[in-house]
């Protein structure tokens, strides 16, 4: 009986070993990461294929040059891209037809990719021009988070989208986030500028955010999609709710569009760059008190997801570092 007495306080005395090891890792990891959010490699010139001349980088902290701004995330995303990009370039060419004050720019960043990617995507700037299609090259892989918070920083639009380069969601349904933050952004501007009249305002200069989200499609979704898939959707909504509170039902879903205000403040904080940015730009919206709006959107699960039981202690970490980080106060908060 002694015996076993023993080697139970072994055990709960590695147990606790183990507990606080891994909590002095995350705790350095966070410390390490305090500065993440600043730039290191700063894009200051694009590239035209047309042209030897480079082409100067806006700054999201220019004024807005655009009306639209699409950020596309892309690695390794040669096969599915094209489509993806057809479908998007289509419909923006017809709405700018039909709406001469409709403008638009496509931002594509290659986050390292190692097969036809790159090449893919400035043949589109070729059919289109410069000024509608850009590419920004990361040279090395740095994870979807940096990718779209590179594309943010380097966008001209009044609204900034963020969409996959698989096209699972359908581009026309910009319009749904599009509308809504365009009846907050007034509603907003009326109640902190009574006084002003509506020629005044401007959609970019209030902070909103607008989520997509594939929340009604979770009872058809967890029979027909595959089964680590539901268990990855169910485990992680949990482990959200503790780290980020309750407020957005689906933070992963990759389709959200931010005014140019609103981008300003959450872009230049993110500090995680890869699985779980987007549960911390909910997570900062709260801290600036950015209205935050979820809006459904169709989706279709596209052949080729990276997604996988390996994201599982990866989206794990991440939420653990961005909980130390935060709390400890070592991730500091910049107002833009």
């Amino acid at each position: 009986m002694e015996f076993l007495v023993t080697l139970a306080e072994y055990g709960l005395l590695l147990l606790v070993i183990v507990f606080f090891g891994f909590l002095s890792v995350v705790v350095f990891e966070a410390w390490r990461r305090r500065h993440s959010n600043v730039s290191v490699e700063t894009v200051t010139t694009l590239e035209d294929p047309k042209s030897i001349e480079p082409i100067p980088c806006p700054h999201i902290t220019d004024p807005a040059e655009k009306y639209l701004s699409l950020i596309v995330p892309a690695y390794n995303e040669e096969l599915r891209l094209p489509a993806a990009l057809e479908e998007t370039m289509d419909y923006l060419q017809d709405r700018a037809s039909r709406d001469k004050s409709f403008s638009f720019e496509v931002v594509i960043v290659d986050d390292g990719s190692v097969d036809g990617t790159k090449r893919v995507a400035f043949d589109f700037v070729r059919k289109h021009t410069v000024d509608n299609i850009r590419v920004i090259p990361l040279g090395k892989n740095q994870g979807k988070g940096e990718a779209i918070r590179k594309g943010m920083l380097h966008s001209r639009g009044q609204l900034l989208l963020m969409l996959d380069a698989d096209g699972a969601t359908k581009v026309t349904d910009l319009e749904k986030l599009e509308n809504q933050i365009n009846a907050v952004a007034r509603e907003e501007y009326s109640i902190r500028n009574p006084a002003s009249k509506d020629m005044d305002f401007r959609i970019g200069d209030v902070q909103v955010s607008a989520f997509g989200s594939r929340a009604h499609l979770e009872e058809k979704a967890l029979a027909t999609r595959k089964w680590y898939r539901n268990f990855l959707m169910k485990g992680f909504h949990l482990v959200v709710l503790l780290a980020a509170g309750p407020g957005i039902r689906d933070t992963q879903c990759g389709f959200k569009m931010f005014t140019r205000a609103a981008a300003r403040r959450l872009f230049t904080n993110v500090h995680l760059k890869r699985w779980c940015f987007d549960v911390e730009l909910v997570y900062l919206c709260k801290r600036f008190n950015i209205p935050m709006v979820e809006i459904s959107v169709k989706w279709s699960e596209i052949p080729g997801s990276k997604v996988s039981m390996l994201s599982i202690p990866n989206m794990l970490w991440e939420l653990a570092l961005m909980s130390v980080g935060y709390r400890t106060g070592m991730w500091k908060i910049h107002q833009v």
